[in-house]
């Protein structure tokens, strides 16, 4: 226990040494808040505010805005889209993240429609291999879906270019994937050529996946891996999923060691950590009462040094307009803060709650389950603490159960319930944190079941 504290101690004073001011943090790496404020854009003027916090590519130089936009929950109307881009290049995001499967496959065409508006050196765009199904294992099929990216994207280069997801299936699905058919081996030769400027890889599941692809990196120079951090997966992401996943806190240890920048996903995990219950929320403002939780979130996040930029899924103008204040300049947490949040997040883990991200890769289910909308509901009673939990012979449990029961089927609607679920399996392989789908599913059930007196 004396060693654990330690090692935690030593990792705040890293993030801190006590005036954990930007100036502290920016002598540890090329952390910047840079240029002239702008007065006004090609789309708009350009309130007076702070710029953006940018990141050096360790490769290139490049500065990468430590904000970078998800674009996988887009709105559905282009013109909705193209102000959110316009907004965020304004204001100084440039780095956008998409796929060929987000937005059942729509995704990558409207991120190109609003970024090709806008000059090539005006934006970074990411993009991925996503053959998961076992049909794209395929080198021509892979090749194909690769090639029809850039005309989707309407660009002759891609900057950051992964391979999707891994880890789900271990190292075997990793290796018929990307090593057997020899696509790996094209997609170095790409990078080659300049059609990739940077290769890396996201990470889900199975940790011998990851440490595979990272004991080869003398082989395949790895530009950057995309990994899920926050402060609550920092030591409990292991808790109620495969035994083989790992902590954030050693994927990026293991990342920064080896000089490898890191690409943030669900800095906020799905929502969860910016919808916090009251006495989590107090605890927070008690310090920073202007400071939303989800602010408290990405902050955490963007004080590492290694990291190059994070994600957030932002679909509407308040997300988009208040994770900008945010890192515009970035504050730092100071080691009082980091201390704040380890012992929330010892907390948090005490609760129930389903590692789901709403990532929404299960769906759709084939019986109508909806099964992200169940499980955020789920992980709200639980952050809430509406559910009628542990002990069923509690005095309150059937008022408690009642309550529960009524806000459920006003939250979901019949067909879309948990009782629909018919354990079929198929939701199970397109998890990417290996969620036991049906035997969530089946505790919800339980919870909805009235006893009988």
């Amino acid at each position: 226990m004396k060693e654990r504290d330690m090692n935690r101690r030593q990792f705040l004073r890293q993030l801190g040494l006590g005036s954990a001011s930007a100036f502290s943090l920016m002598a540890m790496n090329p952390l910047q808040a840079f240029g002239a404020r702008r007065e006004s854009s090609p789309f708009g003027p350009v309130p007076e505010a702070p710029l953006m916090t940018y990141r050096k590519q360790n490769g290139t130089g490049e500065n990468i805005s430590l904000l970078g936009f998800g674009m996988m929950r887009l709105p559905r109307e282009q013109e909705q889209v193209n102000e959110l881009v316009d907004y965020a290049i304004a204001h100084g995001v440039n780095y956008f993240d998409t796929a060929p499967m987000y937005g059942g496959g729509r995704n990558e065409g409207v991120t190109g429609a609003a970024l090709s508006r806008h000059p090539r050196d005006k934006y970074y765009v990411a993009t991925k291999m996503s053959n998961q199904n076992q049909a794209l294992w395929d080198f021509d099929k892979a090749k194909e879906m690769y090639e029809n990216s850039f005309r989707q994207l309407r660009v002759d280069y891609i900057d950051y270019y992964l391979l999707h997801s891994i880890g789900g299936g271990g190292i075997n699905n990793l290796k018929g994937r990307f090593i057997d058919n020899g696509l790996l081996d094209f997609l170095l030769k790409e990078r080659e050529a300049k059609r990739i400027r940077h290769l890396g890889f996201s990470y889900h599941g199975d940790v011998a996946a990851f440490d595979w692809l990272l004991d080869h990196n003398d082989e395949y120079h790895w530009d950057f891996v995309q990994i899920q951090m926050n402060y609550l997966d920092w030591r409990h992401a292991g808790r109620g999923r495969r035994r083989s996943d790992a902590d954030a806190e050693y994927l990026y240890n293991r990342l920064e060691k080896l000089g490898i920048q890191v690409v943030v996903m669900e800095p906020i995990r799905g929502g969860a950590l910016a919808n916090v219950n009251d006495e989590i929320k107090a605890q927070l403002q008690a310090v920073r009462p202007d400071d939303s939780p989800a602010t408290w979130g990405f902050r955490w996040v963007g004080s590492h040094p290694n990291i190059l930029t994070t994600l957030s899924g932002m679909n509407r103008m308040e997300h988009l307009e208040e994770n900008v204040r945010t890192f515009s300049p970035l504050q730092p947490c100071t080691d009082a803060e980091n201390e704040l949040l380890a012992r929330i997040a010892d907390q948090m883990a005490g609760f129930p709650t389903i590692g789901c991200t709403t990532c929404a890769y299960c769906m759709p289910c084939p019986y109508g389950v909806d099964i992200p909308g169940n499980f955020a509901f789920y992980n709200k009673a639980v952050t809430e603490k509406l559910l009628p939990l542990p002990n069923p012979s509690d005095a309150n449990y059937g008022e408690r159960q009642d309550a529960f029961i009524k806000a459920y089927r006003e939250a979901i609607p019949a067909e879309k319930r948990a009782t629909t679920c018919t354990d079929c399996g198929q939701c199970l392989a397109k998890c990417p944190q290996q969620i036991r789908i049906p035997n969530q599913m089946s505790r919800i059930v339980e919870l909805t079941r009235k006893r009988r007196k």
